[in-house]
C-alpha cells in the first residue's frame, strides 16, 4: 500500500492579478517542474495554518489564506499526494526563492505554458474555469 502525504499549496496573486509560480530545484523530488508553493502538513495542523507556515519558510513572506481552490488526490508511482490549494495574498514581505530554483509572477492566462507537477494540474484546471 502506498503512503499518502498531505500537502497544501498557495495560489498567490499580486495586484496585477498575476500568479506566483515556483520551479522545483534540481535537489527536490520531481525536479525542474513548476508548482504552487507550499508544503507538507505537520501532525494535527490545519491546512490553512500549514500554508502560512510553509510560505514563511519557503518564500520568507507572510500570506493571508483565502478560499479553497482544489482538494485532490494524485497517485504517483511510489506515493499518493493529497493536495489542497487555496487562494492567497501576500500581506508582508516579498517572496524569495529560498527552496526553489526560481519563482515567477505570470499572468493567469499564461501559466499553462509551464511544465507543472502533475498534482498541480487540477488546480490549474479550476483556475481556468474547467470542472475538476
Amino acid at each position: 500500500m502506498k503512503k499518502t502525504i498531505h500537502v497544501v499549496g498557495a495560489v498567490i496573486r499580486n495586484d496585477q492579478d498575476e500568479v506566483l509560480c515556483a520551479l522545483r530545484s534540481p535537489s527536490m523530488s520531481m525536479p525542474n517542474l513548476w508548482e504552487f508553493p507550499g508544503g507538507k502538513l505537520e501532525h494535527n495542523e490545519h491546512p490553512e495554518e500549514a500554508l502560512v507556515r510553509e510560505i514563511q519558510e519557503e518564500l520568507g513572506c507572510t500570506i493571508s489564506v483565502g478560499n479553497q481552490v482544489a482538494d485532490i488526490y494524485h497517485e504517483y508511482p511510489f506515493i499518493i499526494v493529497h493536495l489542497i490549494t487555496f487562494e492567497a495574498k501576500i500581506t508582508e514581505g516579498s517572496p524569495l526563492a529560498n527552496d526553489h530554483a526560481r519563482i515567477e509572477w505570470l499572468p493567469i492566462n499564461t501559466i499553462e505554458q509551464l511544465e507543472w507537477a502533475p498534482a498541480d494540474l487540477p488546480t490549474i484546471d479550476q483556475l481556468m474555469g474547467r470542472a475538476l
